[in-house]
């Protein structure tokens, strides 16, 4: 299974991107920001999690893909979807990106390509998106995306690698708002790249 956007391939995660993985996660301005990620990251994490995305992929429960930014063939993040039920026709997004790659427009881009799966290929109805309140990149991320907050769960989360609770806002996007907001979302995208020229 691959995706291909213009600047990405979003694809099945391989034991060869562990190295990339560790280099991209090991990071506390990363880890801090979701409920799993431990920190320090160890060979061990990154193997753990090669093998409870392809474990997930067989099972039909999550697809997570690897992130590569075809410049440089490498892998840079990776997104997903996870809790998903085909009977409701919903699921949950995630995603995290290296460092050094913030603010490129990268998980917007595959953001768009995630949606255009979990709506068309999987047929879900609904995505979910559960982010902590004091991530306010991502937060922000959600909102250009078109997803809408749901509400705000106090004290819900706590994050692996600090040891500390978060309030986790919630949001969502149903397919019929995707397809009235992708148009102005490509453009949009499409600005963001031409700027970073």
């Amino acid at each position: 299974m691959k995706l291909e956007t213009k600047r990405l391939i979003l694809r099945k995660i391989k034991l060869s991107d562990l190295d990339d993985i560790i280099e991209g996660v090991n990071n506390i301005n990363i880890s801090k920001c979701t409920v799993s990620i431990p920190f320090p990251y160890a060979k061990k994490d990154g193997i753990w999690f090669i093998n409870d995305c392809l474990k997930g992929w067989e099972e039909k429960k999550k697809y997570n893909f690897v992130i590569v930014l075809k410049s440089e063939k490498k892998v840079i993040g990776a997104i997903g979807l996870s809790d998903v039920n085909l009977d409701v026709g919903k699921a949950e997004t995630g995603s995290w990106i290296n460092e050094k790659y913030w603010r490129n427009g990268y998980i917007t881009e595959a953001k768009i390509a995630l949606n255009e799966f979990a709506f068309n290929e999987l047929k879900l109805n609904k995505l979910n998106s559960p982010v902590f309140v004091s991530n306010k990149a991502s937060n922000a991320t959600q909102l250009r995306v078109g997803y809408v907050l749901e509400g705000c769960l106090k004290e819900n989360d706590l994050c692996k690698a600090t040891d500390k609770i978060h309030d986790c806002n919630q949001y969502a996007l149903f397919k019929k708002n995707w397809k009235k907001v992708l148009p102005k979302l490509k453009k949009h995208l499409d600005k963001k790249i031409k700027s970073l020229k």
